[in-house]
């Protein structure tokens, strides 16, 4: 065998421990409240625009837009545009493809800075609800002539919300693809963490998910990316599309 394969089976023994040592993952839940409670996540940008992200799903993204490398990445919510930006830069570096943001609101200081930077060649912008018929129509029209697609979900955080995002948006995935649920970490906090939100535990990302799965098994939990991570807003949300 390779040193290159050597390498990677090295690293996949590693993940699969990784996840059942208590110790550590204790040791993560405990970062993580502490680091919600200090608003570790919109700490960091990427070239110049707030991305509010943790960095460790910062780099699986990266490790999956890389590996999949799509024609066509959806990510409803935009906020500040870091992470369109830094999608769009990974897609640069690829060779090829284009983003499509959509948010109920996106703001002119925002929008301005978007449109603006160098990496906005690759990104479209769409103002409205992402659960809108009239707004998935206009999302639908960038699928043509794409042959690998992937989904970022991260606006509105309720069950109800983003499961009709699941919905909607889950025919666009194409097969080895993914469909990235963010914010399923609200479950596992506690509710005082979640103050003046309309999500709180049971009612919101990955309780979403869990009712999705079980009429959709053409996705699954991609756990491997749980076990690497540790850190991450978005446990049991990396769900991949296998059929």
């Amino acid at each position: 065998m390779d040193q290159v394969k050597i390498f990677e089976e090295e690293r996949k023994k590693r993940i699969e421990i990784q996840g059942t040592i208590e110790d550590l993952k204790n040791a993560t839940t405990i970062f993580t409240k502490e680091s919600i409670k200090s608003g570790y996540s919109y700490n960091f940008s990427w070239m110049g625009r707030p991305i509010i992200q943790y960095p460790q799903d910062m780099i699986a993204m990266q490790e999956l837009i890389w590996e999949i490398k799509p024609d066509l990445i959806i990510e409803t919510g935009v906020a500040h545009g870091g992470s369109i930006i830094y999608y769009a830069s990974l897609l640069e570096l690829i060779g090829k493809g284009e983003i499509v943001g959509i948010d109920i609101e996106i703001r002119d200081h925002n929008r301005k800075e978007i449109e603006n930077h160098p990496m906005f060649k690759r990104i479209n912008l769409i103002q409205g609800s992402s659960v809108n018929e009239d707004v998935v129509q206009q999302v639908s029209k960038f699928i043509i002539n794409k042959s690998t697609v992937m989904v970022c979900l991260d606006s509105n955080h309720t069950h109800e919300h983003v499961l009709r995002e699941l919905e909607l948006y889950s025919p666009f995935v194409t097969i080895d693809s993914y469909m990235v649920v963010f914010d399923t970490i609200v479950e596992d906090l506690p509710s005082e963490l979640i103050k003046e939100r309309p999500w709180n535990k049971g009612n919101n990302p990955k309780t979403a998910v869990w009712e999705f799965l079980k009429t959709h098994k053409e996705f699954e939990i991609d756990y491997v990316i749980d076990n690497k991570l540790m850190i991450s807003v978005a446990p049991g949300g990396y769900l991949k599309r296998i059929k």
